[in-house]
């Protein structure tokens, strides 16, 4: 099951998954309190001495008793029973790891069980993204080839229930859950459908659903290729192996590698996707902490040949190993970096799995790009709210030297080489997509469904929402109580047409024809397109400063 979110929503949904390789060590959930309450008075979870003093066990001792007669207290006299596992899971744990970082974390079962999903890259169940809308969700588009798929289940389908269990009021999420399931078993789901007097049921066998990091990958127009990479789990380096042979990325004149929103994952997986594009032996990336000797990750395979000319697109959303690959491709002048600042996350998580199915993800070192950026935002002056969703471009607190020479600073996330801000929505676009308007009008479930889609979709590629659409569209607005004008109309209506055709593809084509409608105004693409010929010559001239060094240094021996 996946469910549609913006970027912002699915970068945090996730919280920052692991960077380090998961750990298989078990621990009581009463010890992991005490010790990071401990860990809280002390300042750090792992200290520099291995050897515990008997000073630092007369101290765990203590610290451990204050939280437990504190727990006793609130058990005994608290004005309503309490539910001590979500006050420990929910206030007590997180709470005392937020004081260290914003990163570290602790997850309960369900929230691990996420996790681990996103770094296997796999779940069982129905294979669907779903939206909420109007306290009920909606089906977006079945994934192509998944049981769902196969079932019949369409966009704009609205679930009712799910194994009796009536799904009006719950979340996306919630209802996710109820469809996740051991491959094989089945599932029974109710739908309310246009055109259909009554629900009609579905019984889908659960399957694994994987879950891509390569989005999509397509020559957007002859010579160049796309890559939209989302996020970095298990199987991210044979995803994008296949998606470079797939664009043909040996012969093209030039590639776009697109981090917009891509919240990061694996750390192994960020150093494989960069040892595709950097030359055998160069420096990726390296990482030490406190108590974690400095370990330095280089190319092992190399590019191979692949020298095409490459620009990486980021944004806000783009964090951690998305930044550790475009951290990279940066310092080595390997391509440009095109977009807005990243955000600034230079911090490792070492994950391990607890008793009673429950995580801990913990800051266990800092990393540092090839050319010894550090490019963590400050998180000590500001809220948590406002860390995550309110971040403000910070002045640097560095400044280093790629290969050619070129300056480029640390302290807040990676700076584009070429700075372009997308344009932003008007008032009124705000308010059409606030209403989900496109969605319930091309999606599947408005009149465009019952004229242009139906039971045989009359939708070709080359649709375009011309003025019968258009007059479909205003009716539904009308009939909706959607407030708009006629110069509102006018002024929107090149864009207003774009959106109806997204929704239209997505609906029949899938996703990710949806997705190419997207990118066909994107002013940060277009950018990309322009300065493939300025990364070659980065390129180019970087290998030449390279070689002349490396000449010189063997003249002087």
């Amino acid at each position: 099951m996946s469910i549609r979110r913006p970027w912002y929503a699915i970068l945090w949904s996730k919280y920052w998954e692991s960077e380090a390789e998961m750990q298989g060590d078990r621990r009581g959930a009463f010890l992991v309190v005490g010790v990071l309450v401990v860990s809280a008075i002390l300042g750090g979870i792992y200290g520099p001495s291995v050897r515990a003093t008997t000073s630092d066990v007369d101290n765990l001792q203590d610290s451990v008793k204050s939280f437990t007669r504190v727990l006793s207290v609130v058990q005994k006299n608290y004005a309503t029973p309490v539910d001590t596992d979500h006050a420990l899971y929910s206030g007590a744990i997180p709470g005392m790891l937020r004081v260290l970082d914003p990163h570290s974390n602790f997850f309960d079962p369900r929230a691990f069980a996420s996790l681990r999903e996103d770094q296997r890259g796999r779940y069982y169940g129905v294979g669907m993204t779903i939206v909420p809308r109007d306290n009920f969700t909606y089906v977006l588009a079945p994934m192509m080839g998944s049981p769902a798929f196969h079932a019949g289940i369409r966009p704009g389908d609205v679930i009712l229930s799910v194994e009796g269990h009536s799904a009006e009021g719950l979340s996306s999420s919630e209802v996710a859950d109820l469809l996740k399931g051991p491959k094989g078993t089945t599932v029974h789901i109710s739908m309310r459908r246009v055109g259909y007097d009554q629900p009609i049921s579905f019984t889908v066998t659960r399957d694994e659903i994987p879950k891509h990091s390569v989005d999509i990958a397509f020559v957007m127009k002859p010579g160049i290729g796309y890559i939209k990479l989302s996020g970095f789990n298990e199987n991210t380096d044979s995803e994008l192996a296949a998606a470079l042979k797939e664009v043909h990325a040996q012969t093209l004149d030039g590639l776009i590698l697109d981090l917009r929103g891509n919240p990061g994952g694996l750390l192994n997986e960020a150093v494989a996707v960069s040892d595709m594009f950097l030359d055998k032996n160069q420096l990726i990336v390296s990482h030490h902490g406190r108590a974690a000797q400095e370990r330095r990750y280089f190319a092992v395979s190399g590019n191979k040949g692949v020298t095409v000319p490459l620009v990486a697109v980021v944004n806000g959303g783009t964090a951690s190993a998305a930044e550790i690959v475009s951290g990279a491709i940066q310092d080595h002048d390997r391509g440009l970096v095109v977009g807005e600042q990243s955000f600034g996350k230079g911090l490792v998580q070492t994950v391990s799995g607890l008793s009673e199915n429950t995580g801990l993800a913990l800051t266990t070192a800092r990393y540092y790009t090839p050319s010894g950026r550090l490019i963590q935002r400050d998180y000590k002056d500001t809220s948590l709210y406002d860390y995550l969703y309110n971040h403000k471009n910070p002045p640097p607190t560095e400044v280093k030297l790629t290969d050619s020479g070129r300056q480029v600073t640390g302290g807040g996330g990676i700076t584009p080489d070429v700075s372009v801000v997308p344009s932003k929505l008007n008032p009124f676009q705000e308010s059409l997509l606030r209403r989900n308007v496109f969605f319930a009008f091309a999606g599947g479930i408005g009149d465009f469904t019952t004229y242009f889609l139906g039971t045989k979709p009359t939708v070709t590629k080359d649709f375009t929402a011309d003025q019968d659409v258009m007059k479909l569209f205003v009716a539904y607005l009308d009939k909706e109580k959607v407030k708009h004008t006629d110069a509102e109309i006018a002024d929107n209506l090149d864009w207003i047409k774009r959106e109806i055709r997204k929704e239209a593809f997505i609906s029949v084509f899938g996703l990710n024809e949806g997705y190419k409608v997207d990118l066909e105004e994107d002013a940060q693409l277009q950018k990309a397109v322009e300065s493939l010929p300025q990364a070659r010559a980065l390129y180019d001239s970087a290998r030449r400063i390279i070689a002349q060094r490396s000449t010189g240094a063997g003249l002087q021996q």
